[in-house]
């Protein structure tokens, strides 16, 4: 075996690389080695055949070199195989591939796969610190957020139009005021409405912010909307330009299915925070021999590409996300990671106010809590649905008996009886 086809980490931490790993399960009988080398040269410099051209200095320059080969459990000796093996595979990729953008940083890492006959799930990437330097990242961060609203010590409250789709600014409007007049921090477009010919994000913009100034009179409390502007790539620039023309607090885009690279693009075009949402991207990362991990998916790799706040799932609202990639999407997005700035995690997706203290207990107040139906399905009315998650934010940030302070709130009490308390 030829040693210019393997790397020690202890070598990587000083090459200008990414380092990809990787899960394969192979027969017992595959040379693994051999399997890692191919995928490692067929990403890079070569395909299913040896072929002529490749020089010493290419190989030295740009073909990916294994790092690590682990099995998956381990296994030291022959004898007692499974019908299938499990290997982690890593392989370090020279930067100089693909330059500072994710297209072909993803091409290189994942898109070859058929040509090399591996079916490998990603499961992560670790940046080396040169190429970190090469991405902004968020622009706002949490901290950045924290003071657009001049919320520091306590989730924010974020609510999402409801219905998703059919209404005219108008009416989106109404829903609006009763949402803003229960005191939530932020209203977005839910992420199935982007930009229908009944209501263009414009329109909206100005009518939503209408009825922010008039349930401000009220409460005096402005409330901020970040409008969906999700669509193709021609319609972008000219969609953040009528946007924040028309007075828009922050943009809403879904990085999962419009690419990472237009989020990068997006947020080195806008003085606005983003909010990332990452539906859809459950095509990407559910297949256990294909396509990359949650974490990375939706937290590293919206981070790195600028989103401020990022929507993920959770466990506890219907979607059977496992608990450990909850927690590490969390962390990817919050852990020191280079100069790239924390992301604030916005939890979506069954949150009512009996699940508050728990969400709060996991995932810090370093969150935003994105109640929908808790809100507008509350029985006494949308501004009370938004009043009982505000009730709810409040008790549970004091860390007392959560139930027992809850008997001072009717609204409270309202939710709570219709969907329960989750300690």
């Amino acid at each position: 075996m030829d040693n210019k086809n393997f790397l020690l980490p202890e070598t990587v931490q000083k090459e200008d690389v990414v380092v990809a790993t990787y899960y394969i399960e192979l027969p017992p009988e595959t040379d693994i080695v051999q399997k890692a080398v191919s995928l490692a040269v067929g990403q890079t410099i070569g395909t299913w055949v040896p072929i002529p051209g490749i020089t010493e200095e290419i190989r030295d320059k740009y073909m990916g070199k294994v790092v690590n080969i682990f099995d998956v459990p381990p296994m030291e000796l022959d004898g007692s195989c499974p019908d299938k093996m499990g290997y982690l595979i890593q392989i370090a990729y020279p930067t100089v591939n693909f330059g500072s953008d994710f297209p072909l940083m993803i091409t290189s890492l994942l898109g070859n796969d058929a040509s090399t006959s591996a079916q490998v799930k990603l499961m992560d990437i670790q940046f080396s610190e040169a190429f970190l330097k090469r991405f902004q990242g968020p622009r706002f961060g949490i901290e950045g957020v924290q003071k657009l609203f001049g919320v520091k010590e306590r989730p924010l409250l974020l609510n999402m139009i409801k219905p998703c789709t059919g209404l005219t600014p108008e009416e989106g409007a109404g829903i609006f005021y009763q949402s803003a007049l229960g005191g939530v921090d932020l209203i977005k477009d839910d992420e199935l409405f982007g930009n229908p010919v009944y209501s263009r994000p414009e329109e909206r913009v100005k009518a939503y912010k209408e009825a922010a100034a008039k349930a401000a009179e009220i409460t005096g409390k402005t409330v901020k909307y970040f409008v969906n502007i999700t669509g193709g790539i021609s319609e972008l620039k000219e969609s953040i330009e009528k946007v924040e023309a028309a007075g828009a607090d922050g943009l809403m885009v879904n990085f999962s299915v419009l690419g990472y690279s237009a989020l990068k693009y997006i947020a080195a075009n806008t003085r606005l925070p983003i909010l990332g949402h990452s539906a859809g991207a459950g095509m990407f990362c559910e297949g256990s021999l294909s396509g990359m991990a949650t974490p990375l998916a939706v937290g590293k790799l919206a981070r790195i590409a600028g989103a401020d706040i990022v929507m993920l799932n959770t466990p506890y609202g219907g979607y059977p996300l496992r608990r450990q990639k909850y927690l590490q999407i969390l962390q990817q997005l919050t852990l020191p990671l280079g100069e790239i700035r924390p992301t604030m995690p916005s939890i979506g997706g069954g949150v009512h106010p009996g699940i508050v203290k728990r969400y709060i207990r996991e995932a810090g107040r370093n969150i935003v809590l994105a109640a929908g139906g808790s809100i507008q399905g509350h029985p006494m009315g949308t501004a009370a649905g938004a009043r009982a998650m505000q009730q709810a934010i409040d008790i549970a940030v004091q860390d007392t008996d959560f139930c027992k302070a809850a008997e001072a709130y009717p609204e409270l009490q309202a939710s709570l009886a219709k969907w329960g308390y989750v300690e």
